[in-house]
């Protein structure tokens, strides 16, 4: 789940980061506020957003009404200050084509990273909806990374 969800999180970042280890977070980009409070506590090594759509099918895609506030201000806090990261968006086939990648690219323009992630229905999805649905090819999945890469430092697709 979303683990800036959980009150306790800075404290649980405290606790390991006072053991040694790097810390990750993963995030929907729901909490700016966690996320600031988080980097600017020096208490994340590497921050992992999940941008799930381009702005106008964000409610559809995440199955919530989504305040795309928050969204954008996770995106900038994360560009901006964050020690290291990545953002990432699952290809959903018949809920995302390659000009809807191409918004979010345009959204996240000077991004370090950016990920491409191939969906799959092998193991239980959480939507029956998508238990039929055909992942991409290779090729399709190629020809969108190609069109997003000049927004990029570094773009690749995870998944094939």
């Amino acid at each position: 789940g979303e683990p800036l969800l959980q009150d306790d999180i800075t404290v649980f970042a405290e606790k390991v980061k006072k053991l040694g280890y790097l810390v990750k977070i993963d995030t929907n980009g729901a909490y700016p506020e966690k996320l600031k409070e988080l980097i600017d506590k020096k208490l994340v090594d590497y921050v992992a957003m999940d941008v799930k759509a381009p702005k106008n099918k964000y409610d559809e895609l995440a199955g919530v009404k989504t305040d795309i506030s928050k969204i954008e201000k996770s995106i900038e806090i994360i560009k901006s200050s964050a020690p290291d990261y990545e953002f990432k968006t699952t290809f959903v086939p018949n809920l995302l084509k390659k000009e809807d990648i191409m918004e979010i690219a345009k959204w996240l323009d000077g991004a370090k990273r950016f990920y491409l992630q191939q969906f799959k229905n092998e193991t239980p999805v959480l939507s029956s909806k998508l238990s039929n649905v055909t992942s991409y090819s290779k090729e399709y999945l190629t020809e969108t990374l190609n069109g997003i890469k000049p927004f990029f430092k570094k773009c690749a697709v995870r998944g094939i």
